[in-house]
């Protein structure tokens, strides 16, 4: 018995501002060519049931287009594949904030394929002697979590959630906030014959016969945290996962990137003058195999007071942002130093670290996460400061 696991393709993500010849935004083309690689490799491997778990959409409302290409890849993997049964749970990003909106997976029901978007579903084929324990996003949430542990006869017994494992990841780089948190406790990665996880965009096995597939593409917030775990974890890179139910066994399908995303070594520019600071950052751009041509590149450059920033060669700046699909010149202004009394010097809080403080303790309405409510206004003086500092 064969299984194939493929979590968070986002769908209809939009990064950046580059567009295909067609008019569709660059990345968006990206992720939906990663999924029908991933399609494309799930129809030759034949295995006997598939399972999406979670985030097939970057948004509740996706476009048409997402909408179309979805069904036509979901339509070919059902007509190559038309006795193994296709499930698919809601993620984060699939669940509507309110339950009269209604979620656009319904759809694939027409294709014969097993949605589960609101409450947990457990899913029995006899004739694969197989049950399904199918958990979405918003069954995570509740108060009662329900369908965590195996239930009847059946030799296989599999469990697919989307959700973040409590004290695994505390960077949170490369999971999406807003996450269902859930403990290894909970569910017993052991009692399952096998677990397919989606929400961390990381492809490892966490415990047991649970696994996160990863993504299809980089789509988290911060990719560049997400090729430093990507190392950490020994990750091949994006994928899917072909379970073997019988043998334990799980085989990572890579999926290769649309492009290059490249983490350039920084720049430590204390002291100098904008003139050397172009030069370094000239050096490290040309230093580049090939070139940063549609590439997705970081340059961080430490230590630049906002007159050296004002100062730099921006037309050259200009220049590498068009050659690159992105380029992103992560200025960072020098850590200041106060003397606070007659004690010892001590370092003062940063602009947006106020702000982030501020927003820890103020009150908020009920319903609003707070978490995100800090990361969104830490993102947005992030965003004010890199623009002062690029003049």
């Amino acid at each position: 018995m064969r299984l194939a696991h493929i979590a968070d393709p986002h769908l209809g993500i939009r990064q950046y501002h580059r567009q295909t010849s067609g008019g569709i935004n660059q990345r968006e083309a990206d992720v939906a060519r990663a999924f029908r690689t991933a399609i494309d490799g799930v129809i030759a491997a034949t295995p006997d049931v598939v399972v999406v778990a979670g985030d097939l959409f970057h948004s509740v409302r996706p476009t048409n287009a997402a909408i179309v290409f979805a069904f036509r890849q979901f339509q070919r993997l059902r007509e190559a594949l038309p006795q193994a049964p296709i499930v698919i749970i809601a993620g984060n990003h699939d669940t509507p904030r309110s339950v009269e909106t209604g979620t656009i997976l319904r759809l694939f029901e027409e294709l014969g394929i097993e949605v589960a978007a609101e409450e947990a579903r457990r899913l029995v084929y006899a004739p694969l002697d197989l049950s399904i324990s199918a958990v979405p996003h918003q069954a995570l949430v509740g108060t009662e979590r329900t369908a965590l542990r195996p239930e009847g006869t059946e030799k296989y017994q599999v469990l697919v959630l989307h959700g973040e494992i409590e004290g695994m990841f505390p960077e949170r780089s490369a999971a999406d906030y807003g996450g269902a948190l859930i403990s290894l406790n909970e569910f017993g990665p052991d009692d399952w014959t096998y677990v397919a996880l989606g929400h961390y965009h990381v492809q490892h096995r966490v415990a047991g016969h649970a696994w996160y597939a990863g993504a299809l593409e980089y789509v988290s917030p911060n990719l560049w945290g997400e090729l430093i775990e990507e190392e950490q974890h020994g990750s091949p890179g994006k994928g899917w996962l072909l379970a073997d139910l019988d043998t334990g066994r799980v085989t990572p399908q890579p999926v290769p990137r649309a492009r290059d995303i490249l983490d350039l070594e920084p720049v430590r520019a204390e002291g100098l003058s904008a003139t050397a600071v172009d030069r370094l950052i000239a050096e490290r751009v040309a230093a580049v195999p090939g070139g940063i041509a549609e590439k997705i590149v970081r340059l961080r450059v430490y230590d630049v007071p906002r007159h050296v920033a004002r100062e730099l060669n921006h037309a050259s700046i200009r220049g590498y942002k068009a050659e690159a699909l992105h380029f992103h010149l992560d200025i960072r202004r020098p850590e200041i130093q106060r003397t606070v009394g007659v004690g010892a010097p001590s370092r003062r809080q940063t602009l947006p670290e106020l702000v982030s403080s501020y927003l820890s303790t103020r009150p908020l309405p009920a319903e609003l996460d707070r978490k995100e409510f800090v990361r969104l206004g830490r993102e947005l003086m992030d965003a004010v400061e890199r623009d002062l500092a690029g003049g």
